[in-house]
């Protein structure tokens, strides 16, 4: 029997890059969970394969919807788990708090409830199981109380926006159900991470859309942006979806946590100039703030301390940040090269 692994928001950035990496480099099923409405933009490559079902299903289920979660386990029964569907945008939470909490922590309940009622049903089934917190748990650190090696796995929280509010949640579920009921869950809070398929949400990726819609003469030669001074650490999801195989097939721990990030820290103002450095219209661009893209709180402070899941897995970044940078740029060149039409933010 073929092993299977679930990946719970695989029509997002992350998903589909993990599902690639699966297909890639194991020979297990791959289960992506999808809403009838997700968007597939980023599993357009994936989408034959799956039609002709070679290791790649698309199935349907809502983490607001308990029993199609309860379904989707009993039907599947996957050995991994890889829980990464969210409300995952910081800025979105302060105007919808209520969506942000219910689909990250109630939906985290939701899932981790329906693996336990399987196991409850059937003693032999014991899946192995990633929840997916953030780096935003750690929220706004004084500079004054930042670690000298980076915020670290025993730093306390102080979530600066409902979406952190929600990963607290989340990072404590997974934790819990990992002691009360003897699962074998593990929480990781990754740092930035991005490359192609990233959001256009996002600061780097919406910085990479403004520049290639400029090069194509859609918009004025102006890059809007919120807060330039925020630090950051980056990592490239390719490199990401890696530690994730990792942490379920490395000696997987019960109940542990880790914060896992990459090895290029710089100021947002920075990413954006490097990404404007690849612009033959460089110097023609101008930058302009944009109150609307700025957080009441920003967690402004985002360096890992990384030595306990690299000690325990043996994992470090490979990809540059400087190749992340130019695949991210040429992401956003290629949508535009098809001629779609894009909201300008």
């Amino acid at each position: 029997m073929s092993t299977k692994a679930l990946i719970t928001g695989v029509t997002g950035m992350v998903g589909s890059h993990l599902a690639d990496f699966l297909l890639a480099n194991t020979n297990w099923d791959v289960y992506g969970v999808c809403r009838w409405r997700s968007p597939l933009d980023n599993v357009d490559h994936l989408l034959e394969r799956a039609n002709q079902k070679n290791r790649l299903f698309f199935e349907y289920a809502d983490l607001n919807d308990e029993m199609s979660l309860i379904k989707i386990i009993r039907t599947i029964r996957p050995d991994y788990v890889f829980h990464l569907a969210a409300q995952s945008y910081p800025l979105t939470s302060f105007t919808a708090p209520i969506d942000t909490l219910n689909t990250n922590i109630l939906g985290t309940c939701r899932l981790l409830e329906a693996i336990h009622l399987q196991m409850t049903e059937d003693a032999s089934y014991h899946p192995v199981i990633h929840v997916c917190a953030s780096s935003e748990v750690f929220g706004k650190i004084p500079k004054e109380k930042k670690p000298e090696t980076g915020i670290h796995e025993e730093c306390p929280f102080h979530p600066a926006s409902p979406y952190a509010i929600s990963k607290v949640g989340t990072d404590l579920l997974g934790r819990y159900y990992a002691e009360a009921y003897d699962m074998m869950v593990m929480t990781t809070r990754m740092f930035t991470h991005t490359g192609p398929r990233r959001g256009d949400v996002f600061h780097e990726s919406t910085f990479a859309k403004q520049i290639a819609m400029i090069e194509k003469g859609l918009i004025s030669p102006v890059v809007k942006v919120g807060n330039l001074k925020s630090l950051r650490t980056y990592a490239d999801v390719r490199d990401a979806v890696r530690a994730y195989y990792m942490l379920v097939t490395v000696s997987p721990i019960a109940g542990a946590y880790y914060n896992i990030g990459g090895s290029h820290t710089c100021e947002v103002g920075d990413t954006l100039h490097t990404l404007l450095s690849y612009s033959p219209m460089k110097d023609e661009i101008k930058i302009e703030t944009d109150p609307e893209r700025l957080r009441p709180i920003d967690a402004d402070l985002q360096v890992p301390d990384c030595r306990k899941f690299k000690a325990h897995t043996g994992w470090e970044p490979q990809i540059s940040f400087e190749t992340t940078m130019h695949d991210l740029l040429d992401y956003w060149r290629e949508r535009l090269s098809r001629g779609n039409n894009f909201l300008t933010r």
